[in-house]
Formats: structure tokens, C-alpha cells, sequence
């Protein structure tokens, strides 16, 4: 009997194993050039996982909002970064956590440091959120000046420490080959030194530089003694779309959505299987330029083998998944079968989802699971 026998509705599959190493491989890296590891759990979400990280030594996290940092805060963990803008309509909570852990905040601008320097009440860490072309959120790389405006205020507010310059190179996500990532990176070192400068000058000395994207923390083989901090979140399971852009193999993708195949159409060699936008999420990649919500694997003994050739999910709906599977695949595959769908993108699967069922078939919870 495998976990394939117990699967009734679509289900997060996790191999713990890939997953505990995916973690080890990461600490080691940043280990070899003595760089803080601050993982990013956005991805995971699960106490349970976040404790194989603390087995590997991890002592420092990532979060994407206020309700994450509680929840991991309730669960041990004592230096946590939001690193998403701080959102002044959260302040109560804001300060309720950093009377109990090491919180870190995000600031990009004169009015946000000015806000917090009124309302904190108690003293912590910021970050200098800067776009070095992501274009999401944070200063312009550009634009020197504001960059240093910002920096003032913090430096001027007895509330607050200021911590270093933080970036997400996201374009590194759209970047076209490994040498393109690595470029991104060198990119994003000459900017970060220039800041750096330009800031000394004023007299704003001896901060830090974090980074926090998967392709980069994967594929850069070297960082240089500028970086002090690495926060990836998405290493810790991979997926179809890092995949794509050469971040890892597809044995190293650690989680698969098991959906049940519910109808076959021989007419256009698809099959339709129960996992859709509520299971899997709208996010795509573009393999051989077809638009795709996930890549197709078969289960193989008790997991997946690699993704089948020719094979992904083309569309979906809010419970239907439409798979397009080679010929000579369709036609070994059976209504009642299960199929592994390698999703686009891990993090908002798992949000989606909510917990996970390991090939052991342990249940693993999150912040998001039902109760």
C-alpha cells in the first residue's frame, strides 16, 4: 500500500526527505561564506517544517505579514524579518511583537519612518527596502538621494536601528538563463556598492545587505564578502517554474498536488482532472511557449517520477484541471488514476492547500490549515 491508495481529493504531496535536503543544502552554502541565513517561511508555512530548519541550525527567519510573524513567534522562533512594507494600520500588532521577539521591519520612506518613530514602543531593527529592478516596491536604485533622505529619518529616531539595505531581485524569476542570473546578481552588487558610498559620505556607515531570491541564493556560486544575509523561501520545496529557468532539477522538487483523473478526451488527448485555481493557483510558466499551470508526473512506487514529456495542465477552472498529455501517455492512463501535478508555483499551491501529507502519510500543518 503506498499514500496513492489513501488520496480521495486533491492533495499536497511532500517528500520530507528531498525537503530536509534542499534545507541542509542551503545552510551549508551560506555556512561556506559565513553568511546569515534568514529563510524565507512564506513557502512552507508549517511549525512542524521550520523545526527541520532549526535542527539544521537556523536561528533567524522571513515572513511576508504580521499574521505570520505571530504565528511563528507562538511557536519558538525569536528573529523574525517582515519583509513586506510595514503597514501602519497594523502598529498594535506591530508593537505587541516586538515587546516579544527580535522584530525586524521594512521602510521605504520618510512618511513610514516618521509614523513608526511616533507609534513604536519599543526599539527595533529596519531594513532599507530598495528595487534594483523588480519594480514590485522599495526605492528606486536610482534615485541615491531619497535612499538617503530615508536613511536620515531612521538614523534620527532613537525608535529605531537602522539595520542595512534589502532587496528581492525578482527579475532574476523572468531572467532567460543561469548566466542571466548571475548577471542580475553582479548588477545588484555595483548598485548596492554604490548606495553604500554614496550613504558613507553622509555619514550612514556599516550597514548590512540582504538578498533575498531563490535563483540567485541556488545558481550564484560565489556571493562576495558584501553579503551578510541570504533569505530564500522557495529552495525549501522548488517547483515547475524554477525548474524552467535552470534553479534546480525536478528530482529536487520536493511537493506535488495528487489529483484524481475524473473524465478522458481522446479527441484532443487531454484529461480533466479534479485540481483546479482553488487547489493550484493562476500562476504559469510558458514550457516550449505554451502557457502551463503545472508540469505532469506519474506516481512511481511511493512518490513521482519526472515530469512526462509533452505533458502539462493547460487550463483551469475553479475545481477542473485540463491536462494535455503525449498520445502514447493518454492512452495508459485511466479515469480513477491519480496524477502528480509539479505545481508552477510552490508558495501560493501551499496557500491554497493549506497543509500538506508526506509519503509516509504524516499530516503536516500551516498557518492556513483548516480546523
Amino acid at each position: 500500500m503506498t499514500v496513492f491508495d489513501t488520496i480521495k481529493k486533491p492533495t499536497l504531496l511532500l517528500n520530507a526527505n528531498q525537503t530536509r535536503k534542499n534545507i541542509h543544502w542551503m545552510v551549508q552554502k551560506a555556512n561556506a561564506e559565513d553568511i546569515r541565513l534568514r529563510p524565507h517561511f512564506k513557502t512552507h508555512q508549517s511549525a512542524a517544517i521550520g523545526e527541520w530548519f532549526r535542527e539544521a541550525g537556523v536561528t533567524a527567519i522571513t515572513v511576508s505579514s504580521v499574521d505570520m510573524a505571530a504565528y511563528f513567534a507562538e511557536h519558538g522562533w525569536k528573529d523574525i524579518t517582515i519583509a513586506f512594507p510595514a503597514n501602519w494600520r497594523e502598529i498594535d500588532e506591530i508593537n505587541a511583537l516586538a515587546q516579544r521577539i527580535k522584530l525586524n521591519l521594512l521602510v521605504e520612506s520618510v512618511e513610514t519612518a516618521r509614523f513608526l518613530d511616533e507609534h513604536l514602543d519599543a526599539t527595533l531593527d529596519v531594513w532599507l527596502k530598495i528595487d534594483v529592478g523588480n519594480q514590485r516596491t522599495g526605492l528606486s536604485k536610482e534615485d541615491p538621494k531619497t535612499i538617503a533622505q530615508v536613511a536620515s529619518a531612521i538614523e534620527q529616531s532613537p525608535k529605531m536601528n537602522l539595520k542595512g539595505l534589502l532587496t528581492h531581485a525578482g527579475q532574476t524569476y523572468r531572467a532567460g538563463s543561469v548566466e542571466a542570473i548571475q548577471q542580475i546578481h553582479l548588477e545588484t552588487l555595483t548598485q548596492f556598492k554604490y548606495i553604500k558610498n554614496y550613504l558613507a559620505v553622509l555619514g550612514i556607515a556599516r550597514l548590512e545587505m540582504s538578498l533575498g531570491d531563490t535563483p540567485t541564493a541556488k545558481l550564484v556560486p560565489e556571493f562576495g564578502p558584501m553579503v551578510d544575509e541570504l533569505r530564500p523561501g522557495n529552495f525549501v520545496f522548488f517547483d515547475a517554474h524554477q525548474l524552467e529557468i535552470g534553479s534546480c532539477c525536478s528530482d529536487e522538487i520536493s511537493v506535488a498536488l495528487a489529483c484524481p483523473v475524473v473524465a478522458k478526451h481522446p479527441e484532443r488527448s487531454e484529461v480533466v482532472i479534479y485540481g483546479g485555481a482553488i487547489h493550484l493557483s493562476k500562476d504559469t510558466i510558458q514550457p516550449d511557449g505554451q502557457t502551463a499551470y503545472g508540469l505532469v508526473a506519474l506516481p512511481e512506487g511511493n512518490g513521482w517520477g519526472a515530469p512526462l514529456s509533452g505533458a502539462f495542465v493547460r487550463g483551469l477552472s475553479q475545481e477542473h484541471g485540463i491536462v494535455h498529455l503525449a498520445p502514447e501517455d493518454f492512452e495508459r492512463i485511466q479515469v480513477g488514476d491519480i496524477l502528480c501535478i509539479l505545481p508552477a508555483h510552490s508558495c501560493l499551491t501551499l496557500d491554497c492547500m493549506g497543509e500538506l501529507l508526506t509519503l509516509d502519510g504524516e499530516r503536516i500543518t500551516t498557518m492556513r490549515t483548516r480546523t
